[in-house]
């Protein structure tokens, strides 16, 4: 435990440091979609799996004297696409990072996966390497919105990743997309039930968005307009509800008690390790939070993954890296989390919460910052508050 010091204005000062969490990027998939912006790049021959895995775990050791006597409570590897990496692999990198850092006892370790990538045994050989929540990468039912969206699998393809997915593990989640090109609401309603149906234990839909670097950006689809995205993003909400989810995060809705515990680490600004191509972290020390990140181009970062670039985050700054992160959540988070998790006072924001609340974007709740039904839907608005 930190020890409490005196804290001087504008300055950050911990007396516990926050949860810790671990994400692993693995950066490579069978084809680059066009409105993906992540650092994902297409696998042109076999995959360099031992060399890239080595990689990892040197990079996991160049942190380790940052984070001496702190345990991961999430393990989350994303890509691209970690499921074209073997079973083996995954056993030889969750064994060397558990070799180095303890975990807590009921660690959640996610690994992403794609229907195209999807094989009975792969699920089984993932679980039995330590693995226990298998996120798919659904997007659609639609064959048509499929193609559209550049997928590599069917609609019958995604139906049996599910069913081997359930059948290995008792915690999945399902992403899909809505808001896709010429979708209606009737189709949208329709991606949404077809994936409630299956009865998992999480989902997550989100609308899809043109952003820059990508494909779709330079050369756009006709895409639904923001009202008729705005239905479409209802409509999931009240087939969720319905089928028993609990809406948590603006994106995201669980069963009870199976919230994503990596992803509310992130917006509840707790700390997590980044190691792979292109990963970023965050951690808190007594008197600053930095980030690092690595190079995006896997060669690069294999020839020289002990290469961390690092900075301080301002303090000034915290109060809107804080809130882009917690205003996400539909419950918002405990006042008191502002200080435990940025170091600073929570007399930091009381005027720009006044005035939030004011406009009607947060609930005047002197327990909780939780944003109004008004301040979801115009986060932006409400985000622009915290600014420096």
């Amino acid at each position: 435990m930190l020890q409490a010091q005196i804290q001087l204005p504008g300055s950050v000062r911990f007396t516990a440091l926050p949860p810790l969490a671990l994400y692993a990027h693995l950066p490579w998939c069978v084809r680059k979609c066009p409105y993906c912006d992540f650092n994902s790049h297409e696998r042109a021959d076999a995959l360099p799996e031992r060399e890239y895995v080595d990689a990892l775990v040197a990079d996991l050791e160049g942190l380790l004297p940052s984070v001496w006597g702190r345990r991961l409570r999430s393990i989350f590897i994303g890509g691209g696409t970690p499921s074209l990496f073997s079973p083996e692999s995954i056993d030889r990198l969750l064994a060397a990072i558990r070799a180095r850092l303890p975990l807590e006892p009921e660690a959640e370790v996610t690994l992403e996966a794609n229907p195209g990538t999807a094989e009975a045994g792969r699920f089984r050989g993932y679980r039995e390497a330590g693995v226990n929540r298998i996120s798919l990468g659904i997007q659609s039912f639609s064959d048509e919105k499929l193609t559209a969206l550049g997928r590599i699998h069917s609609a019958g393809e995604a139906r049996r990743a599910i069913d081997m997915a359930q059948a290995a593990f008792d915690n999945v989640n399902l992403d899909v997309m809505y808001g896709l090109p010429g979708q209606t609401l009737a189709e949208a309603r329709t991606d949404a039930t077809e994936g409630l149906r299956f009865g998992t234990t999480h989902f997550s839909a989100y609308q899809l968005t043109l952003e820059p670097n990508t494909v779709f950006y330079s050369k756009p689809p006709q895409l639904p307009g923001h009202d008729a995205s705005a239905d479409m993003q209802l409509a999931v909400e009240e087939l969720a509800a319905a089928a028993g989810f609990e809406h948590y995060e603006t994106s995201a809705f669980a069963r009870p008690g199976r919230r994503c515990r990596h992803n509310l680490n992130y917006w509840e600004f707790g700390d997590y390790l980044g190691i792979g191509a292109g990963a970023h972290g965050k951690l808190s020390f007594a008197d600053r939070v930095m980030r690092h990140e690595r190079s995006k181009q896997p060669r690069e970062y294999m020839a020289s993954a002990g290469t961390v670039h690092e900075k301080v985050i301002a303090p000034r700054e915290l109060p809107f890296e804080f809130m882009l992160n917690a205003l996400r959540l539909v419950e918002g988070v405990p006042a008191g989390l502002f200080a435990e998790r940025t170091g600073l006072p929570g007399a930091t924001i009381l005027r720009k919460l006044q005035v939030a609340r004011e406009k009607g974007l947060l609930e005047e709740d002197d327990l909780r910052i939780r944003p109004t039904r008004r301040g979801r839907l115009f986060l932006n608005e409400l985000l622009q508050l915290f600014l420096e």
